[in-house]
């Protein structure tokens, strides 16, 4: 938007702070290249328009605001005379997108004095050459300093995800390395009992019975029931006694087993009845190891099965074989992130899901979002640690109008108010020295506002901290964090 041209008094732009170290003929020189424009109440710019001018208020009233999300949020609002906004970063040229990095408006007729980018540039290159050259590798510097940064959290939180998936695969993988040596020993058992009856004077009939009584006690055991501890007890008791009272040797150690596949009383009566009353020790036994093998094979399936569903979700938090931008759900985004970080969570830390599973897919980049829940749970986790280790971690999903609001709350210490408005600040954290970076947050507010749009948000008392991030539910143009 262009304003109405005013005359433009070098002794005028000279009582400005910015200006006022200059000479005579440098003032001349700003006036000759640069102008005044008058505007009237309205916007003069608009955030990522290419940055064309440098603005410097001369009178009047200006307002920076930044679009986060669909919202308008207010920067801020001066009537200070030599306050300066628009192309500032002219000097760095091609080297960075040179667009304007907010909007702004003026509430009251306001007069600036306006250079273009290109004069701009070139007056500080001619006037100020060290200045430029400072600016430029502060610019740079910190970008690099950063990024570096960046980058070593990102590795950081990989150690530590890293270590907990160590821990969480560990588990299942030795269950199932014990579960297979004993296997191979209850199957060796099993054959050398099945030549002992073999080698009797056994009928084809007795022979067919007892393989389909194998068959059958297989079945029954893919198809245990669970007991309580009370009910597998009492069974255990009864099923010892049934073992005993027909003479069955070291009753107590099979009962157990027999138990867990859900074998009862009846089903050993019905053994009975198919079997004679001298093979019948021999029948029990080669159940039992039936039994014990078919439990050892679930207890296989189970450890190989956690150890896939971890992997899977590896592969749902890394992202490594999806589109960097695609449309997610969150769920399944949350459910990765909080297995991932089950190890460094802990059995101490209860953690609560309140999911809205009506949401819909929301268009993102799901390796990035899950960088966010990283940092915010753990965030979370060590207010929690500091307030004694205990506590509740409850991850909501709700629809915020026509947002997707994912909010993390915890019991932990909380937020000083003095810190509230500095967390996002990069550098900035509360954490001991070598224990934080302080660019998680950081990270995640541009993640979350600048890649995606949304609005990140926290309120907080001592034993009730929430963290709400509030997602666009329809898609956004792709935007550089």
């Amino acid at each position: 938007m262009s304003g109405q041209p005013a005359p433009c008094s070098p002794q005028e732009i000279g009582s400005l702070f910015l200006f006022e170290k200059l000479t005579p003929e440098q003032l001349g020189r700003l006036c000759s290249e640069g102008r005044v424009e008058k505007f009237e109440p309205g916007p003069v710019y608009t955030e990522g328009d290419p940055a064309t001018c440098f603005y410097v208020l001369l009178e009047g009233t200006v307002v920076l605001y930044r679009r986060v999300g669909g919202d308008d949020v207010e920067v801020t609002r001066t009537s200070q005379r030599g306050v300066y906004a628009g192309s500032m970063q002219a000097y760095l040229g091609d080297r960075v997108p040179q667009v304007y990095n907010n909007s702004m408006r003026v509430t009251e007729p306001t007069r600036f004095f306006v250079l273009p980018a290109d004069t701009f540039a070139g007056i500080m290159q001619d006037w100020f050459p060290m200045a430029v050259h400072l600016l430029e590798g502060l610019f740079f510097g910190t970008k690099n300093t950063q990024r570096a940064i960046g980058q070593r959290e990102r590795l950081l939180a990989l150690g530590s995800l890293s270590a907990g998936l160590t821990h969480e695969l560990n588990n299942p993988a030795a269950a199932a390395v014990r579960a297979t040596a004993t296997l191979r020993e209850r199957v060796g058992k099993m054959r050398h009992k099945l030549a002992v009856i073999a080698q009797g004077s056994y009928s084809p009939e007795v022979m067919a019975n007892l393989i389909d009584i194998q068959e059958r006690t297989a079945e029954r055991v893919a198809k245990a029931p669970t007991l309580s501890p009370l009910e597998a007890s009492d069974r255990e008791d009864a099923l010892t006694d049934w073992l005993d009272d027909h003479g069955i040797p070291d009753g107590w150690r099979i009962a157990p087993a027999f138990v867990q596949a859900g074998l009862d009383e009846d089903w050993l009566d019905q053994v009975a009845a198919a079997v004679d009353e001298e093979i019948l020790p021999s029948a029990i036994g080669w159940l039992n190891y039936t039994v014990e093998t078919e439990l050892l094979m679930d207890e296989i399936n189970d450890s190989t099965t956690r150890i896939s569903h971890l992997v899977d979700a590896a592969k749902q938090y890394s992202q490594l074989d999806r589109a960097p931008f695609r449309h997610a759900d969150v769920h399944e985004l949350l459910d990765s992130t909080l297995l991932m970080l089950s190890g460094k969570i802990g059995r101490r830390i209860k953690v609560v899901k309140e999911y809205d599973r009506t949401l819909p897919r929301i268009p993102a980049y799901p390796a990035e979002l899950n960088q966010v829940w990283t940092n915010l749970v753990d965030n979370a986790v060590s207010a929690m640690n500091s307030a004694g280790g205990e506590g509740t971690l409850t991850v909501r999903t709700a629809r915020d109008h026509d947002r997707l609001l994912v909010e993390f709350r915890d019991t932990g210490v909380g937020i000083p108010a003095a810190d509230r408005g500095r967390i996002f600040d990069p550098f900035f954290t509360t954490k001991p020295v070598g224990e934080g970076t302080g660019l998680g947050l950081d990270i995640s507010w541009r993640i979350v506002v600048n890649k995606h749009h949304g609005t990140i948000q926290v309120e907080s008392e001592p034993g009730d901290t929430r963290f709400q991030v509030l997602l666009p539910l329809t898609a956004v143009e792709e935007e550089s964090a």
